[in-house]
């Protein structure tokens, strides 16, 4: 086995390490979130950890590491006989994001199960992780239903396993420890929620930093035992120290003065529930039996808020998170003093980051209440601007406006690809899933996962007697076993394909675009797709974002968006074409939703409207599903956006029926062609 990056070793990120060693110290707190860029230690210091982690004493035999002090009396392989142990070290299990259920929380033989009776189970990552670490690496990529599973065995303590009324329950508490990259897509607030501390991380931007970083990286590449020992002694203090910690931390006392700087700052900040107070209590008590104290101080306090609170107050995903430090300051000196062993708060105190500003500065986010935002005469409004013939009319930089502010996001209606697919787990579209209504069976194809236990029995009845069935048991054979087939919903591609020209950009129209196109980035976030931006003006068309996972990234590209010039709808088309062609190449079975926004004028290049509806054509001869999003406005209507929905082979709607509260009534479904060859 390979030696590990000794923990001691990470240079910086102390926000980051000391998170990790809180939960070491005590595992109630609920575990870390580590959000940052790619190559900022984040996996590194999260696997040297486990190597600092005291030994546990488990029952002897025991795959469920039961504590010899307490077993678990409804382990699988109980009951427990007394007095039987071993000692080992602490595990840190890792979950693939593309682990199956079954490798999650473990698998029953059915076949067993109904011919003998036999609970024969076969433990999962979940049991192995017991009493240790469950590290994810990714964890935003991690599929839906592999969130829920561990959802529900945080919030219990406990996994069960159930196959058709036969069911296995054992113990698992573990510290759950999730690395991401922000970019790469958001978690679900259900999740984010059940990690008791997070923390952003980036690489340092000190020059004698970086070269230290390298320097050690490379030493542990060139000879990792020989580094490993030089840093020994390090490891070694910080393991004791952990171990006195845990000692302590019974006895440490959390006052009511510092109760009541809890709570202030948790109403402060309008934190939902009431998980926040508990996780910063139980911060603060740590970081108390931390320092060797068994007094917790406002300094805890404050290291705890800064921990504990900046992923709870997001209320959307493109809120970036983050906590105002002056304001939790006044709230620690307001609410402060009222227990004569707490000082007043030190705005100095450790863990206080990097010492930067919070992510609260003018224009951050492209929903900030506070952002600094253009004017309304700074663009769309300008007299010179007004007039969508004079925008066109000098190619590419001709009529060039800065960027004009999305409006406020509304809820829309709900845009799905026609037919059953069979993609990734998602909320959008029809699709043969492993979860869902069962709407069928089939023999299974490799290992049985979900059982249709009628037509296992309707297969097997037949040949009951010829197989010497003399008993009440059913004789079943493995060819008897139907696997059920099962309807859910899937998550898409949605390629936004947005025209900024001139055109769009008149009688301020480009504001309520955005807004139209930022309200469908929400929806495609709530359902699990992926997106990816083009946009087209001038005499060309770009990939403002690749199909990617982070809505949070389309958000920022769309607020930035400038608009202008003449209006090359075919070049939009054709470059989303291109786009959908390499993607299908990467990923086949994610079906795309195009979502054209436009007012579907085309003006750009040689004979643009013929050669627009060539390439719309393309579209529709590859079934692509498509919805035309009609930014028309004004007294005269063209129905320029209708007829290119009408040669896409989809389905025009307006800003208004996008909306799902619009008088326009029902749902719309897309009404693509499925003419797509086998």
């Amino acid at each position: 086995m390979s030696t590990p990056f000794p923990f001691t070793a990470v240079v910086g990120q102390d926000d980051l390490r000391l998170a990790l060693l809180l939960n070491a110290v005590s595992p109630a707190v609920g575990g870390v979130l580590v959000r940052g860029e790619k190559g900022t230690a984040k996996s590194t210091a999260v696997r040297a950890l486990s190597a600092l982690m005291p030994a546990l004493d488990v029952v002897t035999g025991c795959r469920f590491s039961c504590d010899p002090g307490a077993p678990d009396p409804a382990c699988p392989d109980g009951p427990h006989e007394p007095g039987a142990f071993e000692t080992r070290p602490a595990r840190m299990v890792e979950l693939p994001v593309g682990a199956s259920e079954d490798r999650l929380v473990g698998a029953l033989d059915i076949e067993r199960a109904l011919a003998e009776g036999v609970k024969a189970f076969e433990p999962g990552l979940l049991a192995d992780a017991h009493r240790g670490i469950l590290y994810v690496d990714e964890v935003n990529l991690l599929h839906d239903h592999l969130v829920d599973l561990l959802l529900d065995a945080a919030a219990m303590g406990a996994s069960y396993v159930e196959r058709e009324g036969v069911s296995v329950r054992h113990a698992a508490r573990f510290l759950l420890v999730g690395t991401m990259n922000p970019e790469e897509g958001e978690l679900r607030p259900q999740l984010l929620d059940r990690f008791g501390l997070t923390v952003e991380v980036a690489a340092s931007r000190e020059p004698e930093q970086r070269v230290e970083v390298v320097r050690r990286r490379l030493a542990h590449d060139d000879d990792p035992e020989a580094f490993a020992a030089r840093w020994a002694d390090e490891e070694g203090a910080v393991r004791r120290r952990i171990v006195a910690a845990r000692e302590l931390l019974p006895s440490v006392r959390l006052g009511d003065g510092a109760l009541r700087q809890i709570a202030a700052t948790c109403a402060a900040f309008e934190v939902d529930g009431m998980r926040a107070d508990i996780v910063m209590a139980r911060t603060a008590v740590a970081l108390a039996a931390w320092a060797g104290r068994t007094d917790v101080l406002a300094e805890d306090v404050r290291q705890a808020a800064l921990l504990a609170l900046p992923h709870r107050r997001r209320r959307n995903p493109f809120d970036a998170p983050g906590l105002d430090e002056d304001k939790l300051d006044e709230t620690l000196e307001q609410f402060g003093g009222q227990d004569d062993e707490d000082p007043d708060p030190d705005p100095d105190g450790p863990g206080g980051g990097d010492g930067g500003e919070p992510p609260r500065s003018d224009g951050d986010g492209p929903r900030g209440d506070d952002a600094a935002r253009p004017g309304p005469g700074e663009d769309a409004e300008s007299p010179g601007n007004a007039d969508d013939g004079a925008a066109q009319d000098g190619g590419s930089g001709a009529g060039e406006r800065s960027a004009a502010p999305a409006a406020e996001p509304f809820r829309t209606k709900v845009l799905s690809v026609p037919g059953i697919g069979e993609g990734a787990a998602g909320r959008r579209s029809r699709a043969r899933t492993e979860h869902g209504r069962t709407t069928g069976a089939r023999r299974p194809r490799g290992t049985l996962t979900k059982l249709h236990l009628a037509a296992t029995v309707t297969a097997a009845a037949p040949y009951q007697r010829e197989r010497g069935r003399s008993g009440r048991g059913l004789v079943v054979r493995r060819d008897d076993l139907r696997q059920a087939t099962r309807e859910g919903r899937e998550g898409n591609l949605v390629l936004f394909v947005v025209d900024a020209s001139g055109s769009m950009a008149a009688r301020q129209r480009m504001g309520a675009v955005k807004g139209a196109v930022l309200s469908l980035l929400l929806d495609a976030y709530q359902r699990r797709d992926k997106v990816g931006l083009v946009t087209f003006r001038g005499a060309s068309a770009d990939v403002a974002l690749p199909p990617t996972s982070s809505v949070d990234a389309a958000a920022v590209r769309l607020e930035s968006l400038p608009t202008g010039g003449r209006t090359p709808l075919a070049a939009g088309l054709l470059r989303a074409h291109d786009v959908l062609r390499v993607e299908r190449l990467r990923d086949p079975a994610r079906r795309a939703l195009v979502v054209v926004v436009t007012d579907g004028r085309a003006t750009g290049g040689p004979e643009p409207v013929a050669l627009a509806g060539r390439a719309a054509r393309l579209f529709a001869a590859e079934g692509i599903a498509s919805v035309v999003v009609d930014c028309e406005s004004g007294p005269v209507r063209l129905g320029l956006a209708g007829r290119l929905a009408g040669e896409l082979g989809g389905t025009a709607v307006t800003l208004d029926e996008l909306r799902a509260d619009s008088i326009a009534g029902l749902v719309r479904d897309v009404q693509g062609t499925s003419r797509r060859t086998a």
